[in-house]
């Protein structure tokens, strides 16, 4: 890496010590100055010997401002006193708010306060550092913010106020705060009436459910000012221009696991005061070319949306009705006839089972693009076919299954760590590489019924195998190297799912449906077409950092 000019560099006080701090384009460094003395012929002379050395990326400092040395400040409602008494000859302070990582992906915001020798040099340090952010174009400054205040333990507002807020204003950004009075009101707030041209982004404080409505409004808006008709499953759509922010609020905060690492609001809303950008696919779902929903992280079918079914019912029992209509599905849970259509990623990078993993900077999610068809047919099977073939470059798979389920994240949470979705051991799915994962959980093949006690023993079997396919959604084991499970990747085409249980004079079974879990919500329609929209939306997060990356960085810590 090319070595960057210095901008300024001084001897600075640091908790009663002298630092050389120095400032680049790049970083701020510090290192200090250990003083030893001596006498020698009865004066006395000073050697220097540089000990540790620390720096903050210019890219992660929050902000810096101006203190008095001697004094106590209020800040963020909350007395503290910056330093402890200076030297005499240090006079002079400012602080510097800056980044600093701790374990489990959490980042908190730090401050450093330097003693400087004179008015003009503080000054000098506080107009430099200022202008260097001022060239970050990528910072948001005005940003739209949407509070759900009945999501998850109805704590929304209060995380926003107390951990969010003081953040935003240190970083000397405005914001303009709605509370939702009702479901979809951010949604419809965002397809009328926001003036976007206003923002640099738009934040949302809530659950996964919260940040599904600032999706469709933004994805709504965005097509309907291009001339994009949402209900034709064949359209492209135009990506959004506007960064999504999430202030994690609800019950599971998916969507912070995985383009994050975690759910902690105070992280968050650092990833959107220093402006990061990550690129996200979404999912169109089309029912006889009627537009149904977007889905940014797990569409489901048979399992997933029975537990979601049943749980609607019981929402009373508040979060703890997700427990109880899991255990309740899996002891009850059937079997449906289906038939499931696909385009293969093939002439794209990686798979779900390779040794890559998606974090920031992914090589993956950022070449896929340059790879991708332009547009993929969409494909209509109308004739019954077999358990399993090819036809052209699409793959069919029709039989019995237990679940249907395309991921376009991991889908991971505090319920299900390594999430639900197609990944070997510590890997997940990428998050922006213009295909989705598939993974489907077969029960039989379609076939005639066989003896009622030998469909009793498979039946039994079937939900042994079925509960070891769940677990492994919650430890480290290859969720594929179970017989009756298969997954891949689906690029960025149309994929049929179609629901084919007919009349059966032979065994005098009834037509049975699923309902559709999309992202929460349900979906009563049986057959749908899916189609993947690579990035079409941004987010203030930058994936999840390769942790061991940064043990070796000279990350600051507190002095």
């Amino acid at each position: 890496m090319e070595k960057q000019p210095r901008l300024l560099s001084s001897q600075l006080l640091l908790k009663n010590r002298v630092f050389e701090v120095t400032l680049n384009r790049a970083l701020l460094t510090w290192k200090e100055i250990q003083t030893k003395k001596k006498r020698v012929y009865g004066s006395i002379h000073s050697t220097f010997k540089v000990a540790g050395s620390y720096c903050v990326p210019v890219p992660e400092i929050v902000a810096v401002r101006e203190a008095e040395a001697d004094s106590r400040t209020k800040d963020e409602g909350r007395w503290q006193k910056l330093s402890q008494k200076p030297t005499e000859g240090y006079p002079c302070a400012f602080t510097v708010s800056y980044v600093e990582r701790g374990r489990q992906h959490r980042w908190r915001c730090s401050d450093v306060t330097f003693h400087c020798s004179d008015w003009t040099l503080c000054q000098q340090w506080v107009q430099s550092i200022r202008e260097q952010l001022l060239l970050l174009t990528s910072r948001p400054k005005h940003l739209l913010v949407y509070i759900n205040p009945y999501g998850g333990k109805q704590q929304g507002k209060l995380i926003y106020e107390e951990k969010v807020a003081p953040l935003f204003s240190r970083a000397s950004i405005s914001t303009d705060v709605i509370v939702t009075e009702y479901a979809n009101h951010a949604r419809d707030h965002l397809k009328m009436e926001a003036d976007l041209k206003k923002y640099d982004g738009v934040v949302c404080v809530g659950g996964d459910g919260m940040f599904s409505e600032i999706v469709h409004g933004l994805v709504s808006r965005t097509q309907a000012d291009c001339g994009v008709d949402q209900n034709c499953a064949e359209e492209k759509l135009v990506p959004c221009g506007i960064r999504i922010g999430i202030i994690p609020a609800g019950s599971t905060d998916c969507i912070c696991y995985a383009t994050v690492g975690t759910n902690d609001p105070a992280t968050s809303a650092l990833h959107v005061i220093v402006g990061d950008h990550q690129p996200l696919d979404v999912c169109s779902v089309h029912h006889n070319n009627t537009f149904l929903r977007y889905s940014v992280s797990l569409l489901g079918y048979g399992f997933y949306g029975d537990v979601l079914a049943d749980s609607e019912r019981k929402r009373w029992m508040g979060p703890a009705r997700y427990n109880f209509s899991g255990v309740k599905t899996f002891l009850t849970h059937h079997h449906y006839e289906g038939t499931v259509s696909f385009l293969p990623a093939t002439d794209i990078l990686g798979n779900p089972r390779d040794k890559t993993k998606c974090r920031a900077g992914c090589y993956i999610c950022q070449h896929n693009g340059k790879l991708l068809s332009e547009e993929a047919q969409l494909h209509k099977m109308e004739e019954p076919v077999s358990c399993s073939e090819t036809e052209g470059d699409w793959r069919v798979i029709r039989g019995k299954f237990l679940a249907i389920n395309a991921a376009t994240m991991s889908c991971a949470c505090p319920r299900s760590p390594k999430g639900l979705s197609a990944c070997g051991p510590h890997h997940r799915p990428h998050l922006a590489p213009g295909s989705t994962s598939c993974v489907t959980s077969c029960a039989t093949p379609a076939r005639p019924h066989p003896h009622p006690q030998v469909l009793l023993q498979l039946s039994i079997l079937l939900k042994i195998n079925f509960l070891r396919h769940l677990l492994r959604h919650t430890n480290k084991d290859d969720q594929f190297d179970l017989a009756f499970v298969e997954g891949g990747g689906a690029r960025g085409g149309k994929r049929l799912f179609r629901q084919i249980c007919r009349d059966h004079p032979a065994c005098g079974c009834t037509p049975v449906n699923s309902s559709w879990n999309c992202d929460g919500e349900i979906l009563p329609h049986a057959t749908i077409e899916v189609g993947v929209h690579r990035q079409l939306i941004r987010l203030f997060a930058r994936g999840i950092e390769d942790q061991p990356l940064f043990e070796d960085f000279c990350t600051p810590s507190v002095i």
